[in-house]
């Protein structure tokens, strides 16, 4: 979709979200963009980039956005959105549809203080960067939660909802240190170089925010990684006393297996004739099965 046309300080800012073919095929018409860059843009998979192109003058920032994958359950994953200024005009690309994109760009330019189209891309990216804040806490209140559900009973469920906490948070951290990385690049690049104080001082917030939220969602990522390490310990723990069980039950159980096993077979045995011997044998099985649990507890094996 190409929204229609706004205008940031007598600059166009043209807006599109989930661009169809042919409205890639309209852009490239209308406003002489090169398709490759279309492609560059539109891709799912492309990481954080800033790119500058002296011939064109153009200016391209590729950023990392948290997408919703299932709220209710705090599934997140990022993808990356887009800002292009060619020739002249501002250009801004969001190929899933982000609902955090959408609003940043829109409180950006309502934002009165928002003058030029660089402080609306840096104003923008900072209402981006905080758009992990809300998430890093969603994702504190159910790992606090699990936490008290796994200390009273150690669920699948529960061991589950915390893996899917522990992928949230790598798509989260992945995304926030990439993104602080560019910023950091931003104020030596061609759209740093001559910035006024203003812009300096946008630069310096954005990045502080930045810094900010990587310590938030790193400090909760190891949280998250030692709740699920001891859980896990647990776990194992439990395990191994359930096949520990198991072995001594199943050790003590063929004994009598093989005492009576003797008496199964074809052939003379002693007591074989004798009208009480199956008590004998149940003696027997019970004084050895009673021998091996105290062989066991003396040896510390139960």
């Amino acid at each position: 979709m190409i929204k229609p046309e706004k205008t940031i300080d007598g600059t166009k800012w043209i807006e599109t979200i989930k661009l169809t073919p042919d409205e890639q095929i309209k852009l490239q018409d209308d406003y002489g963009i090169d398709e490759d860059i279309i492609e560059y843009v539109t891709d799912k998979d492309e990481s954080t980039n800033y790119v500058y192109d002296a011939n064109e003058d153009d200016q391209l920032f590729i950023m990392l956005a948290p997408y919703a994958l299932n709220k209710k359950d705090i599934r997140y994953i990022t993808q990356p959105f887009g800002i292009l200024i060619h020739k002249g005009i501002l250009f801004t690309f969001n190929q899933s549809h982000m609902t955090e994109v959408n609003e940043a760009f829109q409180s950006a330019f309502e934002n009165p203080e928002v003058k030029t189209t660089d402080s609306f891309i840096l104003e923008a990216l900072f209402l981006l960067i905080d758009s992990y804040i809300p998430i890093a806490r969603s994702v504190t209140r159910k790992r606090n939660l699990l936490d008290k559900m796994l200390n009273r009973k150690t669920k699948n469920a529960d061991l589950i909802a915390l893996s899917h906490l522990q992928q949230t948070l790598t798509f989260l951290t992945s995304a926030v240190q990439l993104n602080l990385s560019l910023l950091r690049r931003m104020p030596s690049s061609h759209f740093g170089k001559g910035a006024d104080q203003e812009k300096r001082d946008l630069f310096e917030d954005v990045t502080i925010e930045a810094e900010q939220v990587q310590r938030m969602v790193e400090i909760e990522t190891q949280v998250v990684d030692r709740i699920d390490h001891t859980f896990n310990s647990i776990a194992n723990n439990n395990l191994n006393d359930t096949m520990k069980f198991l072995t001594i039950w199943s050790l003590t159980m063929a004994v009598p297996t093989i005492i009576t096993g003797f008496y199964g077979m074809n052939v003379k045995l002693p007591l074989a004739t004798f009208s009480s011997a199956w008590l004998i044998v149940i003696g027997i099985s019970l004084f050895a099965i009673v021998w091996l649990l105290v062989l066991l507890r003396v040896r510390h094996k139960m």
